[in-house]
């Protein structure tokens, strides 16, 4: 091994999970802005709200405040909101290098944000689209529930156990722990999600991905 790196993992992976909002880009400014809106049309607690909302699917939010309100409407509605603003849209720091380096079989994203949302993100930030990507509107139980990485699992033809979850919020790091995989923070955006992980980190540029022979994967910390 170069004198450079360690590896961070003891183990190889046959695949690599990504959520997308606050791990492979940072939306965090218009996340706050859309949300602090709506939240004052209806009398929210802004912070109470916002320590919830990160990493789960806007329809669940919405039916779990219990409001007398179409959750459904109400989750298109911020959506579009949402679609409508990118500024400050960017890529967590090193994050499109990063991806470039993996065969595009062994990766995917799972997200909790709906397939317009997600395609206008990753491409104000530059990042490529995946081969697989599951959102919000692919699943009937979002992040904590497994689901999404169960699924991204097995369409790419693994094991769920056999794959690292990057994850930057606490429901999104619950539902890579239930699927079985292990999990990586990255809190370059914001740091609420890194109590459960196996690891941590604050961005891409100082890890890089290896493929071995049999094609799995593993990963290493760049010093300089």
């Amino acid at each position: 091994m170069d004198s450079s790196t360690s590896a961070i993992f003891a183990k190889n992976f046959a695949a690599l999970l990504f959520d997308m909002d606050g791990t492979l880009l940072n939306s965090m400014a218009v996340v706050e802005k859309v949300w602090t809106a709506w939240a004052a049309r209806f009398g929210i607690d802004r912070e109470d709200l916002l320590k919830t909302a990160h990493g789960v699917r806007a329809v669940d939010i919405i039916r779990g405040l219990g409001l007398p309100v179409d959750p459904e409407r109400e989750a298109r509605a911020l959506a579009e909101a949402e679609i409508a603003d990118v500024d400050g849209v960017v890529e967590i720091p090193g994050a499109v290098a990063f991806l470039n380096t993996l065969p595009p079989e062994r990766w995917a994203i799972v997200t909790s944000a709906p397939l317009a949302l997600a395609r206008r993100r990753l491409a104000a930030a530059g990042i490529p689209m995946p081969q697989l990507m599951i959102t919000g509107e692919d699943v009937s139980r979002g992040k904590p529930d497994p689901q999404g990485y169960l699924l991204a699992a097995e369409r790419l033809g693994v094991r769920a156990a056999d794959c690292l979850v990057f994850e930057d919020a606490p429901a999104g790091v619950l539902a890579g722990i239930a699927a079985g995989a292990q999990v990586a923070v990255v809190t370059g955006a914001h740091a609420v999600g890194r109590g459960a992980a196996d690891v941590t980190l604050e961005h891409y540029s100082d890890v890089e991905a290896r493929i071995g022979e049999d094609g799995w994967l593993s990963l290493h910390r760049r010093y300089r």
